[in-house]
């Protein structure tokens, strides 16, 4: 199908899909580590900039 170049396409393919599952594994387990550092700042009663109204500000 490939011809002589199969195995060099298929073990390309096979390592840029091995780089793809990585690095979706890394995001997803960086995004579950930040949801609970941010729990836990909340709990300490750390409050986002974010949440606060423009009246806040004065």
């Amino acid at each position: 199908m490939f011809g002589r170049y199969a195995e060099f396409i298929v073990s390309s393919y096979a390592a840029t899909a091995l780089v793809i599952v990585l690095l979706i594994a890394w995001v997803v387990i960086d995004y579950r580590r930040q949801k609970a550092r941010l729990r836990d700042l909340e709990a300490r009663g750390a409050t986002r900039r974010s949440g606060r109204s423009a009246t806040d500000l004065s």
